[in-house]
């Protein structure tokens, strides 16, 4: 994990230096940004493991940056929001935001977030690299997913959560375990992250929520992967 790139987008240059210091202090490189147009330049010229990138920042704005991202790439990307307001946290989320800090925050939180978003994409055991469900297959060490002859496109954090799921087929998962297996021990979210990432999935997936082929609901519980075909 040392020595990656983190690209860090704000136009305080106080959160800055305080990001770049502890990040540095575990061993990753650091670029900055202070607006949208040289977030999306350094994107591009850069190819960072990671962005953290806060919402309030000169045009095109945290959510434009985000969105015109995750059009083209799956880069793992941490938002700042300035409040601890849900509207803001939700629709980072729908814009295929990782995770989100709320400042202020704390440094190690930051750098705790960062390591669990990257820990994420590391090669599992050969034994659990390639799972399948009827046409569906799920390969771990590409981090590539299939359904017959379709690729289907999901972010970092689809892809654990499916993964964890159908690792773990026929057993029912809550919200607040898939937090911590997916999000990692050091994730504070709460759980309307999970059904965020589960509906967006679903979508990808062609699931009906409402008779879903994989991915079931166990209401007031969480979810759980089917273990036969509908």
């Amino acid at each position: 994990m040392a020595g990656e790139l983190i690209l860090v987008v704000d136009d305080e240059p106080n959160i800055i230096e305080l990001a770049r210091l502890y990040l540095e202090k575990e061993g990753f490189r650091i670029a900055e940004a202070g607006g949208g147009e040289e977030a999306l330049r350094l994107f591009e010229e850069l190819s960072p493991a990671l962005i953290v990138l806060d919402i309030m920042i000169p045009e095109p704005d945290g959510w434009e940056v985000c969105r015109r991202i995750r059009a083209r790439s799956q880069l793992p990307i941490i938002m700042l929001t300035a409040r601890e307001d849900e509207v803001d946290k939700v629709v980072g989320l729908e814009l295929g935001a990782d995770d989100y800090l709320t400042k202020p925050f704390s440094p190690r939180e930051l750098v705790a977030r960062v390591k669990a978003v990257l820990r994420r994409t590391r090669p599992v055991s050969e034994s659990q690299e390639v799972l399948h469900a009827d046409d569906l297959v799920i390969d771990a060490s590409r981090r590539r997913v299939t359904q017959g002859e379709r690729e289907i496109d999901l972010t970092p954090r689809e892809f654990d959560l499916l993964y964890t799921l159908a690792l773990n087929r026929g057993i029912v998962m809550s919200r607040e375990r898939l937090l911590e297996r997916v999000w990692g021990y050091d994730y504070y979210g709460d759980t309307r992250t999970v059904d965020v990432h589960i509906r967006h999935m679903r979508e990808k997936l062609g699931e009906d929520s409402s008779d879903p082929r994989y991915v079931e609901t166990v209401w007031g519980v969480g979810y759980k992967f089917r273990e036969g075909k509908k």
